[in-house]
């Protein structure tokens, strides 16, 4: 039992099987074009991957062929990031139920309906969502800095949006813009990671900036922003779906996050006991610096909770 255990936990010998090929494909989900990176063999048990704020299914690039040796690894861009379709606020009702709705679609679409869910940042919102509609489908949770409590924000967020929400107008928008500008970005990825800056790929920022520079998106990102909100209002929903199904959890956290707390963090384990929890000396992209660290506690989560064949 030990041998199949350890067996399912390394990743494949090198040489022994042939690299996991990532494939870049395209669905159509309610009139949009939803990219989704897709990599694994078809019949493994899955792993979605739900991407945060700014970022995309790119922030994924590494860990995808880390699992798809034997899990079935699905990444989606939701409406407004990636390489998804970005249609303006006026012609998409950009919410994070409506994320979820699309990303709920996607994976009906594909006739996955067992997964466990990675999520990070706005993966939060749009994992619990699904989580907590289906939670016969949930395999397992990965939590990977994102929080279902208020108290896991830190002060500083919480004085940056508490204005915008209570009254979205120039004046409250201002500071919230700061979010979409090239040195916030870079922050995202740097703060917090100082013990491995060097592991800090540009490639990362200057992505995630190319993207959120094009025309109109920072009206997407300005309305996904100011609905945030409603997670907050969902918080008691996804915690009572904490406490009454008591799923799988592994927490994957950046430490030094200057957005999501410890109070973040250790709300898992006081709702779901069972609840594994891996800290890092990193930031809010933890991927960046811990990779191979946080690939291999994913990869016993998974023995565990999913396990191949």
């Amino acid at each position: 039992m030990l041998n199949a255990f350890l067996q399912a936990v390394r990743p494949a010998a090198a040489g022994s099987v042939p690299v996991a090929k990532v494939s870049y494909r395209r669905a159509a989900v309610g009139g949009l074009d939803i990219f989704y990176r897709d990599a694994g063999p078809a019949d493994a048990p899955v792993i979605v991957l739900l991407h945060g704020f700014p970022s995309s299914s790119h922030m994924f690039r590494d860990l995808i062929p880390a699992l798809a040796d034997r899990y079935r690894v699905i990444a989606p861009d939701y409406p407004g990031f990636g390489y998804s379709s970005a249609p303006a606020p006026e012609d998409f009702a950009y919410s994070f139920d409506a994320l979820a709705d699309v990303v709920e679609t996607l994976l009906t679409d594909l006739g996955v309906n067992r997964y466990v869910l990675y999520m990070q940042d706005f993966g939060g919102p749009v994992g619990f969502r699904i989580a907590a509609r289906h939670p016969e489908r949930v395999n397992g949770l990965i939590v990977q800095n994102a929080v279902a409590n208020l108290e896991g924000f830190a002060a500083s967020a919480a004085g940056t949006f508490g204005p915008y929400w209570g009254d979205r107008n120039a004046e409250t928008e201002k500071p919230v813009r700061g979010f979409l500008t090239a040195e916030t970005t870079r922050f995202q990825y740097e703060h917090g990671s100082s013990a491995r800056a060097d592991h800090v790929s540009p490639d990362a920022w200057h992505h995630d900036q190319w993207l959120l520079d094009r025309p109109g998106n920072d009206r997407i990102q300005l309305e996904l922003l100011y609905r945030y909100q409603d997670n907050v209002g969902a918080y008691p929903q996804w915690q009572a779906y904490l406490r009454a199904y008591q799923p799988n959890i592994l927490v994957t956290w950046g430490d030094n996050d200057p957005f999501f707390t410890a109070a973040g963090r250790d709300l898992f384990k006081a709702l779901v006991p069972a609840t594994e929890v891996q800290s890092y000396d990193a930031g809010h992209f933890a991927l960046e610096t811990h990779g191979p660290e946080i690939t291999a506690a994913i990869r016993a989560f998974l023995a565990r909770v999913a396990p191949a064949a």
